[in-house]
């Protein structure tokens, strides 16, 4: 006895979407991540160090300032922030000591000094409406010994990500301008210039559209053709005078913006 199925064609066709359905989910699965990536041993982005005594001086000198409070915009990072306080003076002083803004920037640090000053009292006692925060320019390239790799690409943006977790941890009422890494090395083909775009890519997905917005304002430091000029770095990575105010007429609207 042969049974008929009442519906045959819809049941081809009912067949043929769950089939197609299930190829859909499995080509648009997220990639899975490297554990050695997430895992602070085997990834030293992640890995919460402290440097030199000068260092932790100064660090030392930041948490004094955070138990003072009274501090609306902070801005964290490496030696481009860290030089607001010299080179940017005169554009600091006009632009952010009116907003009651700290500097936290020190010379030379990864993502893991950075997680290491916010672990150990720079962000107690501070309530900022907004932090402005760029890192990751010093871990790439190599060490001094010129062959040993600081950080990957990848160790580097997972570095990134576990700042933000910490600052949207340490400081849940405050948002987070995430400039993307500056481009460094006078032409396009530089490197670490190359390594810097691939660490902006991969932490641009970190703008909520809530907390977090994600800003590259590099391209305002280039030549048409991609070239970074000694007449706004000097050295290819650090800006000058003229550096600061494109920096800072480049944050104007956003940082106006998220402070409302």
């Amino acid at each position: 006895m042969k049974i008929r199925l009442p519906f045959p064609r819809l049941a081809l066709l009912v067949a043929g979407l769950c089939g197609a359905l299930l190829f859909t989910a499995s080509c648009t699965t997220t990639p899975q991540i490297d554990p050695a990536l997430l895992n602070p041993v085997t990834n030293s982005a992640l890995r919460p160090e402290p440097r030199t005594p000068g260092w932790v001086k100064r660090h030392e000198g930041f948490v004094a300032i955070a138990k003072q409070g009274s501090v609306d915009v902070l801005f964290l990072g490496d030696s481009i922030t860290d030089f607001w306080r010299d080179r940017g003076k005169k554009v600091w002083d006009e632009n952010y000591a009116p907003l009651h803004a700290a500097n936290f920037g020190i010379s030379g640090d990864r993502t893991q000094h950075v997680l290491w000053r916010m672990q150990n009292g720079e962000l107690d006692g501070l309530a900022p409406k907004l932090v402005v925060l760029m890192i990751g320019t010093n871990n790439t390239g190599f060490e001094n010994d010129k062959v040993t790799p600081r950080n990957t690409v990848p160790q580097t943006i997972e570095g990134v990500k576990a700042v933000v977790r910490g600052l949207r941890a340490k400081l849940p009422g405050a948002k987070i301008l995430l400039l993307a890494v500056f481009p460094r090395g006078e032409k396009p083909d530089n490197p670490q210039r190359l390594q810097t775009i691939e660490i902006n890519h991969g932490i641009a997905s970190l703008d909520d559209g809530k907390f977090v917005r994600y800003l590259d304002i590099g391209p305002k430091f280039l030549t048409a053709d991609g070239t970074l000029t000694k007449e706004i770095m000097p050295d290819f990575l650090h800006p000058n005078l003229h550096g600061y105010e494109i920096w800072a007429e480049a944050i104007r609207a956003p940082l106006a913006e998220m402070l409302k």
